[in-house]
């Protein structure tokens, strides 16, 4: 089972599919809610076939797919294999993607120290400490956003220590972060892009518009 990095992802002509911070993420447009079961009653059995499965979201008027090998965390071999069958039966059924559609929200928490505030937050977000892993609270159910530590060093300045993580398809940050902008936003910091680009709103708040690139 060989692990895919980002630039066999992007090389691997899946271009239904972008990658972002926790898989690979699909939106098709299914147009009505009779086309989405037929839609993903065939996807689940394409995906049953592979012994393989997808995380599926049925949604009127569209389907999101994301697909992620937990087992070692990263894309194989087999997720782009089902991405392809996925793609497949799309195309079958005369059904569009939109690949500028995927995100994926997170939490980021600047700590220190992950392994004493991240128990607190694994049972306040998901009800049990076991769903810390590493730097990471993950809600398997997807009830709430990962929740990711950022390392910072210790200090006693009140500073804003939570911000969010947009992530975004690659060739969408620009369109995103522009219109953040025109809605009275700024950039604070490009000099990551386009890994990712801090915005603040007129208040000073801010975000990070994340891509797959450059990681």
């Amino acid at each position: 089972m060989g692990q895919f990095n980002v630039n066999q992802i992007l090389e691997s002509g899946i271009d239904d599919w972008r990658l972002l911070a926790q898989g690979l993420h699909a939106r098709f447009i299914t147009k009505n809610f009779a086309n989405g079961v037929k839609f993903v009653t065939a996807v689940g059995d394409a995906a049953e076939a592979a012994n393989h499965h997808p995380d599926v979201t049925l949604k009127y008027p569209f389907v999101e797919v994301k697909l992620m090998s937990h087992d070692v965390s990263a894309i194989t071999d087999r997720d782009i294999d089902l991405a392809r069958t996925i793609s497949g039966i799309a195309r079958e059924q005369e059904i569009k993607a939109k690949p500028s559609a995927p995100t994926e929200l997170e939490l980021a928490l600047d700590t220190s120290d992950p392994a004493v505030v991240g128990p607190f937050w694994a049972a306040l977000l998901t009800g049990r400490t076991d769903s810390q892993h590493g730097v990471d609270v993950v809600d398997r159910s997807g009830r709430v956003p990962v929740l990711w530590f950022q390392h910072t060093d210790e200090h006693e300045t009140p500073r804003q220590r939570f911000h969010i993580d947009l992530w975004v398809p690659h060739d969408a940050a620009d369109e995103r972060i522009a219109a953040a902008v025109e809605a009275g936003g700024r950039v604070v910091d490009d000099g990551n892009a386009p890994s990712f680009t801090v915005l603040a709103d007129p208040d000073g708040n801010k975000a990070c518009v994340c891509t797959c690139l450059d990681r």
